[in-house]
């Protein structure tokens, strides 16, 4: 055995060459092992430095041994940076763990797991596994990357990275967001077998059939998993259970895959696995998914549903009860009991269903299974008489309300109440919208109505389903949802200010509070609160905006500027907000129509930054409409005001705005001195976006004076700006960007696919190209036609677009 490398618990560090294949054609093979060479240099006396020894190196890739995981940190920073002023990029990968000492090196799984960490990652990115996390001290600046299944490894891993630095997503297989149950999965492997197979052999929509609480959606998650590998452009979990209004499945779908609105587009030809968990209450929606798989001929969609969706090609799998030895099984995993017949005869009662076996499993701390029996049955006999119900849906309403009937009246009080959350809530709302307690919300949880996790408390579909019947019962229906709506319309209202900063806290807090958001809107709509509905819109339009929920929000910024004309401060601003979604939908002269309107309200109101913002929506709609000389006074006022009010934030983007106009109306010098002095103060400010936009402005400039490596490094780095903050939009410009950039440089193929990508992403927003972009696009086409055929251009066409954001924004990073 090699006496030098460490024992007992040891960390790997393995490192590759990114791009080296493309790398060693641009060097060619002298210069690529001068290159090579001195590459291995910088890494091993990195290593060296703290006290890693040399495993193997072979080609590209190095491997080193450390005996502590700080050491190995420390030298993988060091190399990555002395790196990085270099043409060669390298990824790294950490893991600790044991192997077995050989004369040749090291065997084990951990060494195994190691190289796979390292080929998750992307060049100039340093990334670990958890065990080595465990080892580092907490004042070590690691970014969390999440949970990601590795091949040939059934335990998924918690990777993270050195630094805050941006990065494509990790290359795991795991190209999914299929949520992890907590709890064991007990039997049901023959039906996700089943199931599987009808994907595997050609069905393309399966839909789960069976009443509440009889298992669909873990049935489908549990076979989801089985088809992750096999799904070349991932699986993904879309829940629908929140949703009441059809028209929202499509655009829900589209925001879980990144693709907006133009979603037959986005998914084209690409292999992959939707499941749509509880359709049954927007069922209405079926049409428009069977014309989606129509369209779409590698996409499968699984489907649960409490009624069959009656389109062409659907096959239905009725989700049966458990088998009575699965059903035995899974209450004894749940309750902790021994097996006995008083426990089989239990379980017939309840039908095997799941979520009933569920619910009874949770009194067996208190309960013994002879007295859940007595209790249940005596709720039963009850409960037959006069039910026009499926049999085993009529078992669980009777186990739901034998469960309920056990609660003490304060904990059925609030098991009524909570039903008021469209998608679950935080200790703080139950507390203001329900006068709840942690103690009584603990008891529910415990009783298993009421379920927790990352700090939000939400019900099963079906258990919410009878709590909202318990809460219509109370008389407190009313009452309770109007607190509910003060309570959304005020978070929506205090998080008002903080959007305007693209606050990511607030944006992301939104999202998990969107469905309780709408279902707000939608209560004081119907309850005639018209002045408190616009508000609540006027308040979170560019949560919308910022999350590209684009044609939502213009319907509901629609319908709450109809139901209330009145002269208010809150229409000022819902004008201001249909005005940029109008825009960025393609419709300047409708946006310059609204932000005109808006800006003689806030004038009237005496708003001036209102009147300000909207001075800069009237400026764009102009611009996007080819005149530039008429919008740059409006742009250029707008700027004043926001330095004058002090809002340097808004200012910025007003002034880059300007520039862009300054240029399309004949003043490319002007244009070019307004973007280098805003991407100073931006980056004074440390505003990213500001700083996105001005690169990609700069970028332009570089490219006409002939500095084709700056264009690129500057849109590269407004592109992981974009990509980090979700700016679909802005990184689909600039994908255009930098094919006209690539063209210039000889690389067609690369810019075909970039250009196609970037139009594609556009159209999936619902948006149309602006003016300029497409004149620009042209233009690079034109060029490309010059150095590709016909048939070159058609077939990169057709792979650029069928890209998802991801894939573009790795590509363009890559090229």
């Amino acid at each position: 055995m090699r006496r030098d490398l460490p024992t007992g618990t040891v960390t790997f560090l393995l490192t590759d060459v990114e791009g080296s294949t493309k790398l060693l054609h641009e060097l060619g093979a002298e210069g690529y092992a001068e290159a090579l060479a001195e590459h291995r240099r910088v890494i091993r006396e990195a290593s060296a430095a703290h006290d890693g020894v040399e495993v193997d190196t072979q080609g590209d890739a190095c491997f080193f041994a450390f005996p502590t995981a700080a050491g190995a940190l420390e030298a993988a920073g060091e190399m990555t940076e002395t790196l990085t002023s270099g043409r060669i990029r390298v990824r790294v990968g950490i893991h600790t763990g044991t192997a077995l000492v050989t004369h040749e090196g090291y065997v084990g799984d951990d060494v195994h797991l190691a190289a796979r960490v390292a080929a998750s990652s992307h060049g100039g990115q340093i990334v670990l596994s958890q065990a080595t996390r465990e080892l580092l001290d907490d004042h070590v600046a690691l970014s969390d990357l999440g949970e990601h299944r590795l091949k040939d490894f059934a335990v998924p891993v918690w990777i993270f990275q050195l630094g805050a630095g941006r990065f494509p997503p990790l290359k795991t297989i795991s190209n999914t967001n299929l949520p992890r149950p907590a709890s064991s999965f007990v039997g049901r492997e023959r039906e996700v077998e089943e199931v599987a197979a009808l994907l595997r052999h050609g069905a393309r929509l399966v839909t789960l059939t069976g009443p509440g609480g009889s298992g669909k959606t873990r049935l489908a998650i549990e076979t989801a998993m089985e088809l992750v590998s096999e799904c070349k452009a991932g699986v993904f979990w879309v829940g629908l259970s929140s949703l009441r209004d059809p028209a929202l499945v499509t655009e829900t779908i589209a925001q879980t895959l990144g693709a907006k609105d133009g979603l037959a587009d986005h998914i084209g030809e690409r292999e992959l696995l939707l499941l749509l968990d509880n359709l049954e209450q927007v069922v209405d929606a079926a049409p428009e998914l069977s014309a989606l798989v129509e369209t779409c001929p590698n996409l499968k969609l699984l489907v649960t549903s409490r009624e069959l969706l009656r389109v062409r090609g659907e096959v239905e799998y009725p989700v049966l009860p458990l088998a009575e030895a699965d059903a035995v099984g899974l209450f004894c995993d749940r309750s902790g009991v021994e097996p006995d017949l008083t426990v089989h005869e239990l379980c017939r009662a309840l039908d095997n269903l799941p979520l009933a076996l569920e619910l009874a499993a949770a009194r067996a701390s208190v309960l013994s299974p002879k007295q859940i029996l007595d209790r249940l049955s005596n709720r039963l006999d009850l409960l037959k008489g006069g039910r026009d119900a499926d049999p085993r849906q009529q078992t669980l309403r009777a186990t739901i309300e034998w469960s309920h009937e056990l609660l003490s009246k304060k904990e059925k009080a609030l098991f009524a109440r909570l039903s008021a959350f469209a998608a679950g809530c935080t200790l703080e709302a139950a507390e203001a919208v329900t006068e709840s307690d942690l103690d009584t919300l603990q008891s529910l949880v415990d009783k298993s109505l009421l379920r927790h996790a990352d700090g939000r408390f939400w019900m099963l579909a079906t258990i919410r389903e009878y709590a909202t019947e318990r809460l219509e019962a109370s008389g407190e229906a009313g009452e309770v949802r109007w607190r509910h709506a003060e309570h959304f319309l005020a978070l929506a209202e205090e998080a008002e200010p903080n959007l305007r900063r693209d606050s990511r806290e607030w944006v992301d807090r939104l999202e998990r509070e969107h469905d309780n958001l709408r279902a707000a809107h939608d209560h004081l709509e119907a309850s005639d609160h018209n002045d408190l509905a616009l508000r609540l819109a006027g308040a979170v339009w560019r949560f919308w905006y910022l999350k590209s929920h684009l044609s939502e929000g213009r319907r509901r910024l629609e319908v709450a500027l109809r139901a209330d004309t009145r002269p208010t401060a809150a229409r000022a601003k819902a004008l201001n907000g249909l005005a940029v979604m109008a825009l960025n939908l393609g419709d300047p002269m409708t946006a310059e129509k609204l932000a005109d309107e808006a800006l003689v309200l806030h004038r009237r109101l005496g708003d001036a930054w209102g009147a300000a913002y909207s001075a800069f929506m009237v400026g764009n709609a102009i611009a996007e409409q080819g005149e530039a000389a008429r919008a740059q006074p409006l742009l250029a006022e707008s700027v004043r005001v926001f330095r004058e009010l002090g809002d340097e934030h808004y200012a910025l983007i007003a002034s880059s705005n300007l520039a862009w106009v300054t240029g399309d109306a004949g003043d490319p010098a002007s244009e070019r001195t307004l973007h280098e002095d805003n991407l100073r103060r931006a980056r004074e400010l440390d505003d990213a976006r500001i700083q996105a936009q001005s690169l990609a402005q700069l970028a332009m400039f570089a490219r006409d004076d002939g500095r084709l490596e700056d264009a690129r490094s500057m849109l590269r780095a407004a592109l992981r700006i974009d990509h980090d903050h979700g700016d679909v939009l802005a990184l689909a410009v600039n994908l255009g960007r930098l094919a006209s950039v690539l063209v210039l440089a000889g690389s067609g193929e690369t810019a075909v696919q970039l250009l196609s990508s970037s139009e594609a992403l556009t159209e999936g927003l619902g948006a149309s190209v602006p003016l300029w972009a497409g004149a620009r696009n042209e233009k690079t086409l034109t060029a490309i036609r010059t150095q590709l055929d016909e048939a070159a251009v058609a077939r990169a066409w057709e792979q650029g677009g069928a890209l998802s954001v991801d894939e573009a924004v790795t590509l363009a990073l890559e090229s």
